[in-house]
């Protein structure tokens, strides 16, 4: 099964054996990725373990799934990287709606691990509007109405 953050390997030879402990995120690009396929899978500890300690010390798994609850992660798209940076967007549904996450994430190591710290958002985060007949935006070569609009219902 290939991997939700779009990278278009293999679950088991992208993001799976970061989400099971069996090895640490190599760059900030791969961790961001990871935590995106967490969000996706609902697996709120990895989340918050993917923290810098002076983040994750005001944070809680249940606070996280609360946040994340009725959301639809649908797409990523990782547009630029550099040394500790990510700009991405992720895509989402969210009560009926699309939307778009836009945001330059900043990553720092700590104990020789790569840990998310915070995130710039950029102006076009929100909700969008896309016309059922537009092409959709995970790049399918589908009409959003037969492509991500059908996860939009949930």
């Amino acid at each position: 099964m290939q991997c939700y953050c779009n990278s278009g390997k293999d679950r088991n030879q992208c993001c799976g054996p970061l989400l099971a402990g069996q090895q640490e995120a190599p760059s900030p690009e791969q961790l961001m990725r990871s935590r995106y396929t967490a969000y996706v899978s609902k697996n709120y500890d990895y989340v918050l373990k993917t923290y810098t300690a002076s983040k994750r010390a005001d944070l809680t798994v249940s606070a996280l799934e609360e946040s994340a609850s009725g959301t639809t992660w649908l797409h990523l798209d990782v547009l630029q990287t550099d040394t500790n940076h990510v700009e991405f967007r992720a895509w989402y549904a969210e009560r009926r709606k699309t939307g778009v996450l836009h945001e330059t994430s900043l990553f720092l190591k700590e104990n020789d691990c790569w840990r998310y710290d915070s995130g710039k958002l950029h102006d076009d985060t929100g909700t969008v509007k896309i016309s059922r007949n537009d092409p959709c935006f995970c790049q399918s070569g589908k009409k959003f109405k037969v492509c991500c609009q059908r996860k939009t219902v949930s």
